[in-house]
């Protein structure tokens, strides 16, 4: 699903909303997500997950094109850990309707 669809489909289920305010509102969450994982906090959405930036170390890789060794700098990457709800509803689901593979 794409940020328009989930736009979309909350703007249907919630019919006082217009379709601008409910982008609007999408729009804050994630960017305040954003704002707080770029300071190093935590994000946690109880019944969901939670959300950290993590530094990654730098490493050696190659390059895919010619083999030649490539320096990957150091990084942070942003880290999703799924609360134990949501891992038995997707389970529970995924009997119901099988995921596709892509």
């Amino acid at each position: 699903m794409i940020k328009s669809t989930l736009i979309h489909n909350i703007a249907k289920k919630q019919p006082h909303l217009t379709q601008k305010d409910v982008e609007a509102a999408v729009n804050i969450i994630l960017d305040k997500i954003t704002d707080e994982l770029s300071k190093g906090g935590q994000i946690y959405i109880r019944r969901f997950g939670s959300f950290s930036a993590r530094k990654r170390k730098a490493i050696m890789g190659r390059n895919p094109q010619n083999g030649q060794a490539v320096l990957i700098k150091e990084r942070y990457v942003v880290h999703f850990k799924t609360a134990n709800e949501l891992k038995l509803r997707i389970n529970e689901l995924s009997k119901q309707y099988p995921i596709k593979k892509e």
